[in-house]
């Protein structure tokens, strides 16, 4: 079979179900990828490092002079981005104004830019501050930008607790990077 498997129950008879892995995730989910030092100090946090690796290694779409902005690793959806300060801090009260100001209006253009190259519906935006309101990495601060369509919450993630995503990383950075504008 590709890209999917038919399992048995218990009794083993088979389910009915097909099942498509995403073996990738399980990095994420056992934290496997944690730098040792934690994600608290700059050395350890991706946010922080990412921006000073190539583009090609980093996913980072744009940058601004306060924030830049990356694609997310484990996305909700194709095109799911976060908008980051250069700035190793936690919380959003934190911010100073210029952040706050450049964070807003690059939170705009990620809308703007993802309904041109994808036609999306509609957008979830948020920031999960702190660990115990969702947030995986509670030190470094960073906006969602989920772009959502008609639909997309189909079977697969509601039953089958499975996200398909239709485009390579490395492809949707592209696609968003050469859309942004100068």
């Amino acid at each position: 079979m590709t890209g999917a498997e038919r399992h048995t129950d218990i009794g083993g008879m088979a389910d009915g179900l097909e099942r498509l892995w995403t073996p990738h995730r399980m990095t994420y989910i056992s934290g496997e990828d944690r730098p040792a030092e934690g994600y608290e100090k700059p050395t350890g946090c991706p946010f922080c490092r990412g921006p000073k690796l190539p583009p090609e290694e980093s996913l980072v779409v744009a940058r601004g002079e306060h924030v830049f902005v990356v694609l997310n690793l484990y996305p909700y959806n194709p095109g799911h981005l976060l908008v980051c300060p250069y700035r190793h801090v936690a919380d959003y009260t934190d911010l100073d104004v210029p952040e706050t100001t450049e964070l807003a209006s690059y939170t705009q253009t990620a809308m703007r830019v993802i309904r041109k190259v994808s036609n999306a519906h509609g957008f979830n935006l948020g920031m999960n501050q702190g660990g115990v309101a969702g947030a995986g990495i509670a030190a470094h601060l960073h906006q969602h930008v989920v772009p959502r369509w008609g639909g997309d919450a189909n079977f697969m993630p509601v039953i089958g607790r499975t996200k398909v995503l239709p485009q390579l990383l490395g492809d949707t950075r592209d696609l968003l990077a050469r859309a942004w504008p100068s």
